[in-house]
């Protein structure tokens, strides 16, 4: 009887465990939900004000699309940390990175003279161009 006491204890503890076990509960879809969001908001980078909008409207089942100013903004941030830029470079990086990547919206829209000299303007200023540099530089560009 004294070794038939110890058995039926350690099977006692051990059903019990594995009853335990099996009652833990499956995420629930607003859990899913969560879950997925937050991944999304991490993807875009998102912080502060933006991100609680984003989530917000995530979590109500609401897609929310990246504009391309977003995805822009995005990689040019990501870019930026990979070189570890700080203070008035991370500022310099990110004005060229962004104007960098307009040419391409730009040829989307049609290209008349006030796109155009917006275009080579931003462009004059990204290179940091004065004096007569910038009025040549102008010139060349709105001609082609």
């Amino acid at each position: 009887m004294k070794p038939l006491l110890p058995l039926l204890t350690l099977a006692c503890v051990l059903t019990l465990g594995v009853a335990h076990a099996a009652d833990e509960p499956a995420p629930t879809a607003q859990q899913n939900r969560m879950v997925t969001c937050n991944q999304d908001a991490g993807d875009r980078a998102l912080q502060g004000e933006a991100r609680k909008t984003f989530m917000k409207a995530c979590l109500s089942g609401q897609t929310v699309p990246a504009t391309r100013q977003q995805i822009r903004m995005i990689d040019c941030n990501r870019q930026a940390q990979e070189k570890a830029l700080k203070g008035d470079e991370r500022q310099a990086f990110m004005k060229t990175c962004l104007s960098a990547a307009a040419p391409t919206e730009a040829a989307a829209t049609p290209d008349t003279p006030q796109t155009r000299m917006t275009r080579c303007n931003a462009d004059a200023t990204a290179q940091s161009l004065r004096g007569d540099e910038r009025k040549k530089f102008m010139s060349e560009c709105l001609k082609g």
